[in-house]
């Protein structure tokens, strides 16, 4: 298994990418709107098996103050190993300095996160786009 961060984008298989997406039920997202946003991250995490991508994850962020978590997804075949962990572990280790870290959980992982020492958010909110996030991320 290796880890690269911020690969070579043009080196990325974006087509995989779709596949996982799809494969871990969020929904479908083509190549080239998933490669258009990952080109504006400031780091990419891409998790290789066999020169196959089996996990990923990015952040949003403005370079210095804040930077935010997103798509940390692994292929349902992997889950379980730990790739999440070393995924947000390898992000993270490129933040020092920032002022803040957050993410937002996939309903349901938020003992994952909990488990590798993040901490709930007390002031964080969302303006939600529809109900299907007010019912999976609203309180």
């Amino acid at each position: 298994m290796t880890i690269e961060i911020n690969p070579n984008r043009d080196q990325i298989q974006w087509e995989r990418i779709s596949e996982i997406f799809l494969l871990i039920n969020w929904g479908v997202r083509t190549p080239e709107d998933i490669k258009a946003s990952f080109l504006t991250s400031s780091y990419i995490c891409i998790v290789r098996e066999k020169n196959e991508i089996i996990g990923f994850g990015r952040t949003v962020d403005d370079g210095k103050y804040y930077a935010n978590l997103v798509d940390i997804a692994i292929h349902p075949d992997f889950q379980g190993q730990g790739i999440g962990k070393r995924i947000v572990d390898t992000i993270t280790k490129q933040l020092v300095g920032y002022n803040f870290i957050t993410l937002t959980a996939t309903p349901g992982k938020a003992g994952f996160y909990e488990k590798i020492g993040w901490l709930n958010q007390k002031s964080a909110y969302l303006l939600p786009k529809d109900e299907k996030q007010i019912k999976e991320h609203c309180e």
